[in-house]
């Protein structure tokens, strides 16, 4: 548990809710209720063994705090408890409420003993993975998996090692491992990053069934640099040996001469080697219910300090190639 001022509030609770839920607990020393909730609060932490941060902030000591964050979620009473995740008052509850409701709420935004384990798991099959150690990365990452189907990062890193590998078996294996993804890539609601890694892992397998070698697609765009079929062919080629930027390279060639070609196959595939290469987004926070008090009319929160959560840096290599599909279809 921690006490939240102005002089701390940037580093242990803006900044420090970006790794882990923290839980403010707007208190006065008069309020009779605050009284009640406090000691079911700091047990609930305990129990909760460190998957939420509590805070505590003396709404006498800090009024600018209390006040902004009452004015921003229309609350004009204490105890008011709000919670913080990935450096956003995201959510918030009044009054003296009982354990098992406040169990509830948490739900909405800690997560679970299984949850945590399986992501610590998954960035250590990334660090074996980034040393070489592939086997063990993927023995890890399919274990995973075996806990948790619905692990999407798990089963994007085990494709991303498959496709690595490139043999046939692997290949095979990544399309097993891909299976689940499909009935996410079709229908009224397509999701970006699960096509993205079907896509890629289709043509990867089309262009090794092909069995063309590369000197003969080069040649065969030589003579006619128009041979879209051909550089669409050797674009799949450098993917499936793991030459991305090459990959659109030639994938924008074709672009910047026929945007249409193939029903947009060409663009299609260039967005999801970038979709691939890219880091996954963060995880939204989870808002307060439609209607709570305090929302602006576009469902952003009102409060200034909110807006101070540092924006990661993006990779060079995917923004340039962002901007040349951009000015290719400009």
């Amino acid at each position: 548990m921690i006490d939240i001022t102005l002089e701390n509030f940037e580093a242990d609770l803006i900044a420090a809710s970006q790794q882990r839920p923290i839980l403010l607990d707007i208190w006065a020393p008069w309020c009779g209720p605050c009284k009640q909730l406090g000691p079911v609060l700091e047990s609930l932490e305990v129990e909760y063994q460190g998957r939420f941060t509590l805070a505590k902030l003396n709404a006498d000591e800090q009024p600018e705090i209390a006040g902004q964050l009452s004015q921003m979620f229309g609350v004009r009473s204490i105890p008011f408890c709000v919670m913080f995740v990935g450096g956003q008052p995201v959510d918030g509850f009044v009054g003296a409420l009982p354990a098992e409701q406040i169990r509830g709420f948490l739900a909405k935004h800690v997560p679970s003993e299984g949850e945590l384990a399986a992501e610590a798991e998954v960035a250590q099959a990334e660090e074996l993975a980034a040393e070489g150690q592939t086997g063990g990365a993927v023995d890890m990452l399919l274990d995973v998996l075996e806990k948790d189907p619905n692990n999407d990062e798990a089963r994007y890193d085990l494709i991303t090692l498959m496709l690595a590998e490139g043999s046939e078996t692997a290949l095979q294996h990544a399309s097993l491992v891909a299976e689940p993804l499909r009935p996410r890539t079709t229908g009224p609601i397509v999701e970006a990053r699960p096509a993205a890694f079907v896509r890629v892992l289709d043509a990867v397998i089309a262009v090794r069934a092909q069995g063309l070698p590369l000197s003969t697609l080069q040649e065969a765009i030589a003579a006619n640099k128009r041979d879209f079929a051909a550089r669409f062919e050797l674009a799949s080629l450098h993917l499936a040996m793991g030459r991305h930027t090459e990959a659109m390279d030639e994938l924008l060639e074709i672009i910047m001469r026929d945007k249409a070609w193939q029903e947009e196959a060409p663009r299609k595939l260039y967005i999801a080697i970038l979709e691939t290469m890219s880091k996954p987004a963060p995880k939204p926070a989870t808002g307060r219910a439609p209607g709570a008090p305090g929302a602006s009319a576009d469902g952003k929160p009102k409060l200034e300090i909110a807006g101070k959560v540092e924006v990661p840096q993006g990779d060079p290599v995917i923004d340039a190639y962002r901007r040349k599909l951009s000015m290719a279809l400009f």
